[in-house]
């Protein structure tokens, strides 16, 4: 197949281009850049990541192209992203960016070129059964990122390809250093979608005005005072500046809630307090994989977060959305998340959180 490689100057899709040429692709490669803003600061690496993919390319050879997606991005991701933050939410903008620009926007551009289809450097892989197009886990579980790949449809499947989802991470590094790629040993990114590694504080200050407000207990008692809710999540421990508190124990202090009418954040002391374990939460509107919702009720498994192992749950129909039960309870549910649904290694698809639900245990 012709086929254009999504290449980000990482480790991951430098490698995935070797692998689409051994499986006798024709491959082409395409750096995309996604933000605009100043980068003075020096924390978001476009220019070093560009370098570094010219120079796999090279290597490679494979023809690099270029392209600007900022304006796709800002319109169909950083809007929705700061939106969420202003209703108080915590979104998960990389879900958004991939159904939205990875595999939309560079889709686009890939078919418009007259390529068969995109490959990118994302531990998934993809089946194709009965002429549905399936998204599976990753091979390397550690690394497996099908719960950012949820939002993706039958069409975006069908020309999708993810040559690493096959591989262990180390034997990804072990083959780019083999080849002799630059990206062997760079360090994997972790900041945010296509905006780089920032102090996250600063950077929302410039779009979003910062509302301080009070700190309490479930109790109602102040405790100290917050920089903005659009600062915290469910669950948080470091950065709220609560020191010892009289008439409290010396232990650590994490967000339970956020009252987004009267700007006030609620903490409760240990980690597993009775207000952030919840049984069961509430999503919007839910996106299936298949194209079309399997039979519910549904007994399957599913994440919160990213780094979460799959949890037994039910799935209920509930209005346009879905109510999910969990078999144990779980931890720091947070609104603006996704829930994602699996069964076995085959990722069915999820849904924002919209609320968790169940009393507190």
């Amino acid at each position: 197949m012709r086929l254009l490689l999504g290449l980000s100057g990482g480790v991951d899709s430098s490698v995935a281009g070797e692998l689409l040429r051994r499986q006798g692709h024709a491959v082409e490669a395409l750096f995309m850049k996604n933000w605009e803003e100043d980068d003075a600061d020096g924390v978001c690496t476009a220019a070093e990541d560009l370098a570094d993919a010219r120079a796999v390319a090279e290597r490679l050879g494979l023809t690099l192209h270029t392209a600007n997606f900022s304006a796709d991005y800002w319109e169909r991701v950083f809007e929705h992203f700061l939106a969420e933050y202003r209703a108080g939410r915590t979104p998960n903008p990389d879900v958004l960016c991939n159904r939205e620009v990875k595999f939309k926007s560079f889709l686009e551009r890939a078919r418009d070129l007259g390529f068969s289809g995109i490959a990118t450097g994302h531990y998934a892989r993809v089946r194709e059964r009965d002429g549905r197009f399936e998204l599976l886990k990753g091979l390397d579980a550690a690394k497996d990122q099908s719960y950012f790949l949820h939002l993706l449809d039958q069409y975006q499947l069908s020309h999708a390809h993810f040559p690493v989802g096959e591989l262990e991470k180390g034997e990804v590094r072990a083959l780019a250093r083999e080849l002799g790629l630059v990206t062997h040993d760079k360090k994997d990114s972790t900041g945010v979608c296509f905006i780089g590694e920032r102090n996250f504080r600063e950077f929302l200050q410039r779009y979003l005005p910062a509302q301080p407000g009070e700190i309490q207990t479930p109790e109602g008692e102040v405790i100290g005072t917050h920089h903005g809710l659009m600062y915290y999540t469910i669950g948080q421990r470091s950065g709220l500046g609560i020191g010892g508190v009289k008439g409290y124990p010396d232990a650590p202090w994490f967000v339970a809630e956020k009252v987004l009418e009267h700007n006030i954040l609620i903490a409760v002391q240990g980690g597993d307090h009775p207000l952030l374990c919840r049984g069961g939460l509430l999503t919007e509107t839910p996106h299936w994989i298949a194209g079309t919702s399997p039979p519910l009720p549904l007994v399957c498994r599913a994440k919160t977060r990213y780094r979460q192992a799959d949890q037994a749950c039910r799935v209920e129909p509930h209005g346009e959305g879905l109510r999910v039960w969990f078999d144990e309870v779980q931890r720091a549910i947070t609104p603006g998340q996704s829930v994602v649904f699996y069964a076995g290694e085959v990722c069915l698809g999820g849904a924002v959180i919209r609320a968790a639900l169940g009393a507190p245990v």
